[in-house]
């Protein structure tokens, strides 16, 4: 009997490289119903998650998904040498309408945080955060033509989270980055894998 896979919203993050693959990913993402946000951005990697995916990229096409199930199909039938990232959203700790546009959508993971209270706390901190209009829990998958030669160990811990704002990208990394100091103030370890700064929306 095969495995039944449950299915998750969330986001993916596909290499832009100017190929057939990336070029084809992109037509049939603008015209998918799955796809209820597509974004053209610049992927900064953190010099803790850098090892772990060595072959990544600069520019991505971030687009955020209704159903993963789709995205995994479609990124396995044109997957890259460049590493792809899919983050599944199992639990959204929070959805608000902020003032500005979506401009930075940040990815971090928890190196402890087993625990509901645990969770808890991170979801209270980031609401405490005026900015950040979403905030999700989930796992990470990739895909890639040449595997890692390190398996990354927090794929089931990733905090998502999305950023509007009317300020440049610095000053709005800035802004993530005392939120991950506050979280880390409360004995808990969260660590960014990767930021997103949106460059223009596609969709």
């Amino acid at each position: 009997m095969s495995e039944l896979k449950l299915s998750y919203p969330g986001y993916v993050c596909a290499p832009y490289l100017h190929n057939h693959e990336s070029v084809t990913l992109k037509d049939s993402w603008m015209s998918s119903d799955n796809i209820e946000s597509l974004y053209f951005v610049t992927g900064t990697f953190s010099s803790e998650s850098k090892p772990y995916f060595s072959d990544s990229s600069n520019h991505y096409i971030l687009a955020k998904f209704k159903d993963s199930k789709f995205i995994e199909d479609e990124l396995s039938k044109h997957n890259q040498e460049k590493t792809s990232f899919v983050f599944n959203i199992k639990d959204e700790l929070f959805q608000r309408e902020v003032l500005g546009q979506t401009n930075f959508v940040t990815v971090y993971y928890l190196e402890y945080g087993e625990y509901d209270e645990d969770l808890q706390q991170v979801a209270d901190i980031l609401l405490k955060r005026d900015k950040i209009s979403i905030g999700g829990l989930g796992h990470m998958s990739t895909f890639c033509t040449t595997p890692s030669k390190f398996t990354f160990p927090y794929s089931e811990n990733i905090v998502v989270i999305e950023v509007a704002s009317e300020k440049g990208h610095q000053s709005v990394k800035k802004y993530c980055d005392q939120t991950k100091r506050d979280v880390n103030r409360k004995g808990l370890t969260m660590t960014n894998l990767l930021s997103l700064s949106i460059l223009e929306k596609l969709k």
